[in-house]
């Protein structure tokens, strides 16, 4: 049902005592509201993240490469708070501008490099060590799927997950209108692993690590709320199927407890600095 009372105002300003959940950080301008910096560690690679979907997708790809025996992508992870602004730090800031969790910065080079945007980061990663993308004619088909992983994340997330979940008032005409984009979107996927073991072809790659972290938590029912039944979310089989497989994965399942906040003390590990922090968790 359409809200009667609203007339958008001819000039929009902010409003954030009508902001739901998150209506104490969110803001229409960017940059860092607080000077600190951040922690860093020994290693190569320092991952500055949550282990919301997109923050689980980079440390699913560390932990593959190490399972992998890429050594040298060996990491530090360290828990940024995001609902206490924590991503508005000038440390921060100046990895990410955009301020969203995940952060990398890449100091195994000659020069340290900043990557922002969990695609980039993971797809960063494969480049570097020549894994989980491939190089021959299926690359592009790889690349399609990544990419509309990462373009689609938004409808599920901020679209169906805020205003099925999180919005301070529940409407009907969002809620539908996402619902039915969600929907769409399982069975895009569905009918892609209907004919294909995983989403890039045959082998289990980026594809697959970018877009797993999104649609397990509606499969195994941990995400927004009763979400997995509202979209009668069993329908999808060969999704379940792939999420399954997936999950059974070592890496994955250690992978999916780092910068993890919440849930039983033994499925978080809040930080990350090498296999022996794993000592005693549930994965």
């Amino acid at each position: 049902m359409a809200d009667p009372t609203y007339t958008p105002p001819e000039i929009w300003t902010n409003d954030t005592e009508n902001g739901g959940r998150f209506a104490s950080i969110n803001r229409p301008t960017a940059g860092a509201r607080e000077e600190k910096e951040l922690p860093v560690g020994e290693h190569a690679f320092q991952l500055y993240s949550l282990a919301t979907p997109n923050g689980v997708k980079a440390t699913i790809m560390f932990e593959e490469l190490l399972e992998a025996g890429h050594s040298d992508a060996e990491y530090d992870a360290w828990t940024v708070n995001i609902s206490d602004g924590s991503q508005f730090t000038s440390g921060f800031v100046g990895i990410n501008p955009n301020s969203k969790i995940p952060a990398l910065l890449d100091r195994s080079g000659p020069q340290p490099v900043r990557i922002f945007e969990s695609g980039a980061i993971i797809l960063h990663l494969a480049e570097k060590f020549g894994a989980f993308l491939p190089t021959d004619h299926t690359r592009a088909e790889v690349l399609s799927w990544l990419l509309w992983q990462v373009g689609s994340a938004p409808f599920i997330g901020g679209g169906f997950g805020h205003f099925y979940a999180y919005a301070p008032e529940k409407f009907e005409y969002p809620i539908n209108r996402y619902a039915m984009e969600t929907k769409r979107l399982f069975d895009v996927a569905d009918k892609r692993l209907a004919e294909s073991e995983f989403l890039g072809g045959g082998e289990y790659t980026v594809a697959d690590i970018a877009t797993f972290p999104w649609l397990a938590p509606f499969v195994f029912g941990t995400i927004y709320n009763e979400a997995k039944t509202f979209l009668s979310i069993h329908e999808y089989t060969h999704v379940e199927r792939w999420v399954k497989a997936i999950a059974a994965r070592p890496a994955v399942r250690r992978g999916r407890i780092v910068n993890k906040a919440w849930g039983e003390e033994d499925t978080q590990l809040l930080e990350r600095h090498s296999a022996a922090d794993f000592a005693g968790k549930k994965v």
